[in-house]
């Protein structure tokens, strides 16, 4: 006779074995379920990208530099005689007239040298009077016994060089009259006192500078050029300024004088651009902008600076596939930059669709649905 608990493990296994035959059927259905049914496929999203159509023009390159406008002459006004100065009668920034007064010099000396040539033109005159009078009355005696060759050729003499003497005597008074002249120092044309030299009570030498004055019926703009700018300067065609102090106007100018060598300091080469259009107001000093055509065209095409994709030191632009929408990522090369726009020189062909937003965003072989803008310019 068994007892219960010797009948248990019989049971316990045929449970085990009815749990793995119902696991192994419900295995089976599943894996026939599964290889049957189809796997659900991933729809691809076609992405909207802006796009623009690539175009070639020929365009013209400006070069931009600063300068300052200067008067084409300036001058540094002096005495022509020696003299201590009594009067100045024009400080920095006065605006002078031509003939009118700058300084003048004590002319006390130079009135007794003008009153010392006079009495000798009049003693010179007086001697002349004389001599001439001596050899008409013996020119008169030609022909009688008094009258000898030799005498007459004598006082002929004597009047011929009373009569230089005079000469000279003009010319010394004339010489006192303009030197007393030059104790009045006055301006030779119109323009601006720059700078002040000398002051009331000094003695100056002749020719010593009292007064600089620049001229200001003709100004210039002098700017400073570069070496590697030399050739594209002095090819100019049409040049152009704009005043700081009115911005947005622009005037004609012309190329006057190219230094041919630099600065030792500044390493430039100084260019005087004369103002062929005269602004309403201009000044000394003021800064203007020069611009002006350079010789060497180029043709390229301008996209936006959104549309360049750095591709580690090389730029490059996603072209886009006009027929099937797929992108490709391409190496350009930029002529310049500007500040919204990139000129490309080579790289693209005229007509082909480039991205123009969000370039950071696609990859090599995706599709996009184009959107056109309108080029760059």
């Amino acid at each position: 006779m068994r007892l219960p608990f010797e009948r248990f493990p019989t049971r316990v296994a045929v449970g085990v074995l009815g749990a793995v035959a119902v696991a192994a059927a419900g295995a089976a259905i599943f894996m026939w379920r599964a290889g049957t049914s189809p796997a659900p496929v991933e729809e691809v999203v076609v992405r909207p990208a802006r796009v623009m159509a690539v175009s070639y023009r020929d365009t013209t390159r400006f070069l931009v530099l600063a300068g300052t406008v200067v008067p084409r002459i300036e001058s540094t006004l002096g005495f022509r005689v020696n003299g201590k100065i009594v009067k100045r009668a024009v400080d920095v920034g006065a605006v002078v007239q031509s003939g009118q007064v700058i300084a003048e010099l004590d002319p006390t000396d130079y009135r007794l040298a003008v009153d010392n040539a006079r009495a000798a033109l009049s003693s010179a005159e007086s001697d002349h009077v004389r001599t001439k009078a001596d050899y008409d009355r013996y020119l008169a005696l030609r022909g009688t016994a008094a009258f000898m060759a030799q005498t007459l050729d004598t006082r002929q003499a004597n009047a011929l060089a009373a009569q230089a003497r005079v000469e000279q005597a003009k010319s010394q008074l004339a010489t006192a009259e303009n030197n007393l002249a030059y104790t009045v120092l006055k301006a030779d044309a119109d323009g601006v006192v720059t700078a002040v030299q000398a002051e009331v009570g000094q003695v100056v030498s002749q020719g010593q500078g009292v007064a600089k004055v620049a001229r200001t019926e003709e100004l210039e703009i002098i700017v400073g050029v570069p070496e590697h700018r030399l050739h594209a300067v002095r090819k100019a065609r049409h040049a152009s300024f704009e005043l700081w102090s009115e911005p947005g106007h622009r005037y004609a100018a012309q190329l006057r004088e190219l230094s041919p060598s630099a600065d030792p300091v500044t390493r430039t080469y100084a260019a005087r651009f004369t103002i062929v259009e005269r602004p309403a107001f201009i000044g000394l000093g003021m800064t203007a902008t020069l611009s002006f055509e350079r010789p060497d065209a180029q043709h390229v095409a301008q996209i936006p600076l959104s549309a360049v994709f750095q591709q580690g030191t090389q730029p490059a632009v996603w072209v886009v596939d006009r027929d099937s929408g797929v992108v490709e990522l391409r190496p350009v090369t930029v002529a310049r930059w500007r500040n919204e726009t990139a000129a490309i020189s080579a790289g693209l062909k005229d007509g082909e669709l480039i991205a123009t937003a969000g370039v950071h965003k696609l990859e090599a072989g995706q599709k996009v649905r184009p959107m056109l803008q309108q080029a760059a310019r």
